[in-house]
């Protein structure tokens, strides 16, 4: 049943002169892919925005033996299809008007994380770029949000590799299949992804690189995002044309200054001039722009130690933290231990800073 309802979802983004918008149309109509499909021409043809062109479209559409085969290599390497009603589906991208009703990842993290940012740029960037971008993503990486970018050349590849260095996950949007990558130069970085972030598409499996996918493919990479930080952009290119639709999509824009005379940094003193992008100045600013509070480290004294405490210290503390605080003689009725044994353990556990010592003989947990 999974296996069919996923056929006739690959098979309306494959029907001629059916694009994103006229199947959410269709959608609003029929609950399903399969109804769709099912419903007789007059029916379609009735819909505003379909009329009798797109429902003969529909209804001749005859290739599911070919999506078939596509799904069969999907499984087999690993391949999600994601429907724009899944809940997998990245929840931002979704609200977007022109979001693709399909997309194909293969990856290990979340599409729909607790903080996530798009980091575009250009493919030309001067060592300012880079560093600025690495500094950024390490200072990011104490509040664990996912790294977006499109795998190409300058500001994205650092951004994809400073985030696998940090530690934070990193999604790759392509503008082909997941049967190549493109560039191949990047070909390892994105194994490297596969392990801590993913990599999405919503091309088919064998669709090559076109230069017609990359402006589509970048609506994908402002929209999934909670805000776009462009670092370096001439006047016009990729990184401004996915900026203003991040603007349109009324997400944040952010853009570093650079130096005004310098070409890389012409798109962005152009997007804070136009008022589609702040003035990037630092982490913490932003961070408080976009309302992200960085995550509490765990107390480094917890359970994560028990490995490194005997069994007899391990059930002192399993005891202690059972209540606010504990009476030795409870201790010592619980444990049978005799008075000496119990007071050695419990000074270890003090010395580890583990537990602490109250009025009256009593103990609790730090």
């Amino acid at each position: 049943m999974i296996r069919e309802e996923h056929l006739y979802q690959m098979a309306l983004t494959c029907v001629p002169q059916i694009g994103s918008i006229q199947a959410k149309i269709l959608l609003e109509h029929f609950p399903t892919p399969k109804e769709i499909f099912n419903a007789k021409k007059k029916e379609l043809s009735a819909i505003e925005g379909i009329g009798p062109i797109r429902a003969a479209a529909i209804k001749s559409f005859r290739d599911f033996d070919d999506i078939e085969d596509e799904f069969k290599i999907m499984e087999a390497e690993g391949i999600e299809a994601l429907f724009i009603q899944d809940a997998r589906y990245p929840r931002k991208l979704a609200h977007c008007s022109d979001a693709p009703i399909m997309l194909y990842y293969k990856g290990n993290v979340n599409l729909n994380p607790t903080y996530s940012i798009s980091i575009i740029g250009t493919r030309r960037n001067t060592p300012y770029g880079k560093k600025i971008t690495e500094d950024i993503i390490q200072e990011l990486s104490a509040i664990g949000v996912h790294i977006v970018s499109g795998l190409a050349f300058g500001i994205d590849i650092i951004a994809h590799t400073a985030a696998l260095q940090a530690g934070l996950p990193t999604i790759g949007v392509m503008a082909h299949g997941h049967s190549t990558i493109y560039p191949s130069q990047h070909s390892s970085i994105a194994r490297k992804m596969l392990q801590h972030g993913g990599l999405l598409t919503e091309c088919s499996y064998h669709t090559e690189p076109d230069r017609h996918q990359f402006p589509k493919r970048n609506r994908i990479v402002a929209g999934m995002t909670d805000a776009t930080l462009v670092i370096e952009t001439a006047a016009k290119g990729g990184s401004i044309i996915t900026a203003e639709l991040a603007h349109d999509y009324n997400r944040d824009v952010f853009a570093v200054p650079g130096r005004i005379q310098d070409k890389q940094s012409e798109g962005c003193v152009e997007l804070i001039r136009q008022h589609k992008a702040a003035i990037f100045t630092n982490v913490n600013s932003m961070m408080e722009e976009l309302g992200w509070k960085k995550q509490k480290k765990p107390n480094q004294i917890q359970i994560p130690l028990f490995a490194e405490l005997s069994e007899d210290e391990q059930t002192i503390l399993k005891i202690l933290q059972q209540k606010e605080d504990v009476h030795v003689d409870e201790i010592y009725r619980t444990t049978g231990w005799t008075c000496s044994q119990t007071a050695a353990q419990m000074l270890h556990l003090e010395m580890k800073g583990l537990i602490k010592s109250l009025p009256g003989k009593r103990y609790a947990s730090t």
